[in-house]
C-alpha cells in the first residue's frame, strides 16, 4: 500500500507542478507532463518503478478519448467524413509506410525489417493531437477535422497490422541483424533484455485463438454487431435502471462499465479497443444520456492522458540516447520531415489550403503512442530485432515530445504570417450613404437591413476579407477597411454624414473611433455598440450618448418571456419588461456620472453608494408593479384602467427626460 501511495504521490506531484508552469509559457499541457515525466524518470529508476505497465494501463485514457470523440459525432457526420477518413487516411499510411521501408531498406534493413518499421512510423499520435487541438480550439478548423480523419483511419489501421505482422518473422535474419548490431558497437548487450519487448501480446484471453479465418471473421462482425446494437436498444434500459437509484457514484460506475465492457470485447476478438469505444460514441451521439455519459468519463479521461504523457517521458532511455545521440536526433528530425512532406503533397490534393494545411502537416508529424505497442509486437513476434526496437522506441518518444513545440511553430510563426498575408489594401469607396455603418457582422448585419429595407442609403465598412467575399455572393454591397483610419473615413464621406453606427467589435477599436470622430466632426450623430456595462461608461464618457449594449435587449426580451411562463398576462409581462428596461437605462446614465475609470467599481464608494441605492429603489418599484400584475391575475385579468396607461405614460416620460 505504501509503495502505491508513493508512486500516485509522485505522478500527481509532478503533473500539478509541471502543467500549470508549462501552461503558463504558452507551452500547453501537454508537453508540460512529458516535462514532469523526464524529470522524475531518475526517481522512478530508483524505486524501480516498471514505467512500461504503467503506460499500458494509461493508455485507455486514449480508449476513453476516442469514446468522448464518438459521442461528438453522428452517423450522419461520419458518413460525410469518408472521403477524407478513405482517401486522406488511406493514402497517408500507404505512403508514409512506403517511404519508410524505402529509407531503411537504403540503410541496410532487410525488407521484411523495413517494411515493419514502415508501419510502426507510419502512425501518429491521437493522444497529443487531439489533446493540443482540443485545447487551442482548432478542432473544428479544416485542419483539425483533416488531422482527425487521418487519426481514426490509423486507430483502424493497427488491426490489420497486427494481423500482418506475424507474417514478416524470420527468425534467421534476427540472428543476423542482431549480430550485425552488436558489430557495430550499438550497444546491443545493454538493451538486449526484451524490457520493452515481451508483454505477451499474443497469450492471454481469446475468442478467437485457433479459429479459422472465416470463423474469426464471423466473430469478429458479430462482436461489432453487438457494439452497435447494445449501444442503440440496451443503453437507455440500463441506465433508467441505474437512474432509479439516484446515486451519481452508481451512475459513473455505469459509464466506466459500459467503456471497459467494449474495450474488453474488442480485446478479445483482436480489435482496437479505441475504435470499439468510438462507435460505441457515434451510436449514443444522439442518446438523452449523451451529456451525463461525457461528464462521467472525461475526468478519467484527463487523468489517464496526463499519466500516459509523464510515462512517455520518464519511459526515454537516456543512457541509449546520449550513446547514440547523433544517429537518434538525425532518425528524429529526419521521420518528422518525411511525414511533414507527405502530408503536404497530401493536404494539396485533397484542398486544404493556407494555414490549415500546415496545421493539419505539423500536428501529424509525429510517430504514435501505437508505435510502442506495435514495437514491443515485433520484438515478440521476431520481426524485429530488440536493439533496433530500443532505438526506435527512442525515435517514438523524441517525435513525440517535439510535437507541443511544432504546434507553438504552427501558432507562433506560421498562422501570423497567413493573417498578415490575406490582408488586402482597403477598397476604393465609390458611393457615399447617408448612413456610414462601421462593421457588417451579426449586430451590424441586423442594422443594415433594417435601414436599407426603409429606404436609407448606407455606406457599409468591414475589416474581414472572407467575411465580406461571403456576403457580397448574396448582394451585398460592403467596402473592406479598416473604418478606424482616418483616410477610410474621409473616403467614405464622414463630413457629410448624417449618422455614424459603430458595430464593430473590440472595446478600444470602438472607443478610439468615437474619440476620433466626437473630436473631429462633433456634428455628426454617432450610435455605438457597447460590449458590457462598463463600456457604456467609457463610450458616455468620449461624449456618446446613444450607446446600445449588444446582449441588454434579447436578455430583457428573456425576461418578458420568463414573466409569460410562470404565468403572467403577456400584456402584463411587456408593461414589466419595459418598466425594468428604462428604469435600468435611467439608473447607467446616473451611474455613468460618478463613474471613474482609474478606479475598479467596487473601490469606488460613490459609486457602489449609488448604485446600491438606485438599484433598490427600482427593484422595489418592479417588484410592486409584479405583485399587483399577479392579483390581478389571480382575480381574472382584465385590460389596464386608464389610470394605469396614464400611471405608465407618466412613469415612460420621466425616465425619458431624465
Amino acid at each position: 500500500m505504501t509503495d502505491f501511495l508513493l508512486l500516485a504521490f509522485v505522478f500527481l506531484v509532478a503533473g500539478i507542478v509541471a502543467v500549470p508552469i508549462a501552461t503558463r509559457l504558452g507551452l500547453g499541457s501537454v508537453l508540460g507532463y512529458l516535462i514532469a515525466g523526464i524529470v522524475i524518470s531518475p526517481l522512478l529508476a530508483a524505486l524501480g518503478v516498471d514505467v512500461i505497465s504503467i503506460q499500458h494501463f494509461a493508455e485507455f485514457g486514449v480508449v476513453m478519448m476516442l469514446f468522448l470523440v464518438g459521442l461528438e459525432l453522428e452517423p450522419r457526420m461520419l458518413w460525410e467524413m469518408r472521403a477524407k477518413l478513405l482517401g486522406l487516411g488511406g493514402l497517408q499510411v500507404a505512403g508514409t509506410t512506403a517511404l519508410v521501408m524505402g529509407v531503411a531498406m537504403i540503410l541496410g534493413q532487410p525488407w521484411t525489417i523495413a517494411l515493419a518499421i514502415g508501419m510502426v512510423l507510419a502512425l501518429s499520435s491521437t493522444a497529443i493531437v487531439l489533446q493540443t487541438l482540443n485545447e487551442k480550439g482548432l478542432m473544428r478548423s479544416d485542419g483539425g477535422q483533416s488531422s482527425f480523419s487521418v487519426l481514426l483511419f490509423q486507430d483502424i489501421a493497427v488491426i490489420p497490422m497486427l494481423a500482418f505482422i506475424p507474417l514478416l518473422a524470420m527468425p534467421e535474419l534476427m540472428d543476423i541483424a542482431h549480430s550485425g548490431v552488436e558489430a557495430g558497437g550499438h550497444g546491443g548487450d545493454a538493451h538486449a533484455d526484451d524490457s520493452h519487448g515481451h508483454d505477451d501480446h499474443g497469450s492471454g484471453l481469446s475468442l478467437v485463438e485457433g479459429l479459422s479465418g472465416w470463423q474469426t471473421a464471423l466473430v469478429t462482425v458479430g462482436a461489432i454487431a453487438a457494439v452497435i446494437l447494445g449501444g442503440a436498444y440496451l443503453t437507455r434500459p440500463l441506465f433508467r435502471f441505474i437512474a432509479m437509484a439516484g446515486l451519481r457514484e452508481l451512475f459513473v460506475a455505469a459509464a466506466l462499465f459500459f467503456v471497459i465492457g467494449i474495450a474488453l470485447l474488442m480485446s478479445l476478438v483482436g480489435l482496437s479497443p479505441a475504435l470499439g469505444t468510438f462507435l460505441a460514441g457515434v451510436v449514443l451521439a444522439n442518446s438523452e444520456y449523451r451529456h451525463e455519459l461525457e461528464s462521467d468519463i472525461d475526468p478519467f479521461r484527463g487523468l489517464l492522458l496526463g499519466l500516459f504523457f509523464i510515462t512517455v517521458g520518464a519511459g526515454i532511455d537516456f543512457g541509449l540516447l546520449f550513446e547514440n545521440i547523433g544517429s537518434i536526433l538525425v532518425l528524429t528530425i529526419g521521420l518528422i520531415a518525411l511525414k511533414v512532406a507527405v502530408l503536404l503533397v497530401l493536404g494539396t490534393i485533397f484542398g486544404i489550403r493556407g494555414e490549415d494545411r500546415w496545421l493539419f502537416c505539423l500536428g501529424l508529424a509525429q510517430a504514435g503512442e501505437f508505435g510502442f505497442v506495435l514495437l514491443s509486437f515485433t520484438v515478440a513476434n521476431q520481426v524485429i530485432p530488440q536493439s533496433i526496437a530500443d532505438q526506435l522506441l527512442l525515435v517514438v518518444a523524441l517525435s513525440m515530445l517535439l510535437t507541443p513545440a511544432l504546434f507553438i511553430l504552427y501558432e507562433k510563426v506560421i498562422a501570423p504570417r497567413f493573417a498578415q498575408e490575406q490582408k488586402r489594401e482597403a477598397d476604393e469607396i465609390d458611393e457615399d450613404g447617408d448612413i456610414i455603418i462601421a462593421g457588417h457582422g451579426r449586430f451590424g448585419g441586423v442594422v443594415n437591413r433594417m435601414l436599407r429595407a426603409a429606404g436609407y442609403s448606407t455606406t457599409v465598412l468591414d475589416y474581414s476579407a472572407s467575411h465580406l467575399e461571403a456576403l457580397r455572393k448574396f448582394g451585398f454591397k460592403i467596402f473592406y477597411g479598416d473604418v478606424t483610419r482616418p483616410d477610410l473615413l474621409h473616403a467614405a464621406g464622414i463630413e457629410k454624414a448624417s449618422l455614424l453606427i459603430v458595430a464593430i467589435d473590440g472595446k478600444e477599436a470602438i472607443n478610439e473611433l468615437v474619440h476620433y470622430v466626437r473630436k473631429n466632426y462633433p456634428h455628426v450623430p454617432i450610435i455605438a455598440r457597447a460590449v458590457d456595462r462598463h463600456h457604456v461608461y467609457d463610450l458616455y464618457a468620449a461624449g456618446c450618448r446613444d450607446i446600445i449594449r449588444e446582449t441588454f435587449d434579447s436578455s430583457v426580451r428573456t425576461g418578458r418571456t420568463a414573466y409569460e411562463a410562470m404565468g403572467m398576462h403577456p400584456f402584463d409581462a411587456e408593461l414589466l419588461a419595459r418598466k425594468f428596461s428604462e428604469d435600468d437605462r435611467y439608473i447607467l446614465r446616473e451611474m455613468a456620472e460618478v463613474h471613474d475609470p482609474e478606479i475598479p467599481s467596487h473601490q469606488n464608494a460613490a459609486y457602489v453608494e449609488k448604485s446600491r441605492t438606485l438599484m433598490a429603489e427600482r427593484d422595489a418599484q418592479i417588484y410592486g408593479k409584479g405583485q399587483a400584475f399577479a392579483a390581478r391575475n389571480d382575480q381574472g385579468w382584465l385590460p389596464p384602467t386608464s389610470k394605469d396607461v396614464t400611471s405608465l405614460k407618466a412613469d415612460h416620460k420621466k425616465s425619458s427626460e431624465s
